[in-house]
């Protein structure tokens, strides 16, 4: 039998079809007891393509276990103020219309979390967001967009996240959908809190995979944020 250990570490380019599929397969086990619709390829093509386009300006954390199977995934993006965010895309809303800091610095949008609904520790729900928020956590200036489901804003909140709700939920990839603003302030006692959870080791501005001594035990839920 092989150890239940995972590891995390940066998703390549050419593994990025490999996330479109585990993030549309969660979304829907966890909200749609585990029924796909028949176009749920057409979900993982436009997550596939959207996180293409958004490759060199993001990072992407991947939970693996000793076969190398996704089982936790989430996205940053340091906007570079042209790209269309999901947040124009799915509810309307520019991202500069919704900054209410008048010195911003600079802009992220945090995606595709999720865990496989089958395994549960609130740890890698942690780890993974630690990876996401630092660059966010980096300048106090920065805030951060997200779109995610309600069962997720109530964890996140519990947590000590402060997320602020900017508009109105919709019925997206089988859950409702809420978009929510992240600031500095918001995130920086989590962060602070939590941080020692990746090791010292992990370097966050390096494009090969993170250290596969970044080990820790299975876990079980799912929080997806789209």
């Amino acid at each position: 039998m092989l150890p239940s250990k995972n590891y995390l570490q940066k998703l390549e380019i050419n593994q990025i079809i490999n996330l479109a599929e585990f993030i549309v397969l969660e979304n829907y086990k966890h909200h749609a007891n585990e029924t796909l619709p028949s176009n749920h390829k057409e979900d993982i093509d436009a997550i596939y393509y959207e996180e293409l386009n958004y490759f060199n300006d993001s990072q992407i954390f991947v939970s693996k276990d000793m076969l190398g199977t996704i089982n936790g995934a989430i996205r940053v993006l340091q906007w570079n103020f042209k790209d269309t965010l999901p947040l124009q895309k799915i509810f309307g809303i520019h991202p500069l219309m919704a900054v209410k800091n008048d010195r911003v610095n600079n802009i992220f949008h945090i995606g595709r979390f999720a865990i496989n609904k089958s395994i549960g520790d609130i740890n890698l729900f942690k780890k993974l967001m630690v990876c996401a928020i630092k660059p966010v956590c980096e300048h106090k200036d920065n805030v951060a967009f997200a779109e995610c489901d309600s069962k997720l804003l109530r964890v996140l909140r519990l947590l000590g996240i402060k997320a602020t709700i900017i508009g109105k939920p919709i019925h997206y990839l089988g859950s409702e959908t809420i978009p929510v603003a992240l600031s500095y302030d918001g995130l920086i006692n989590f962060y602070n809190k939590n941080k020692s959870l990746v090791t010292v080791e992990t370097n966050y501005n390096n494009t090969e995979s993170l250290p596969k001594s970044v080990v820790f035990n299975t876990l079980n839920t799912n929080y997806p944020l789209v």
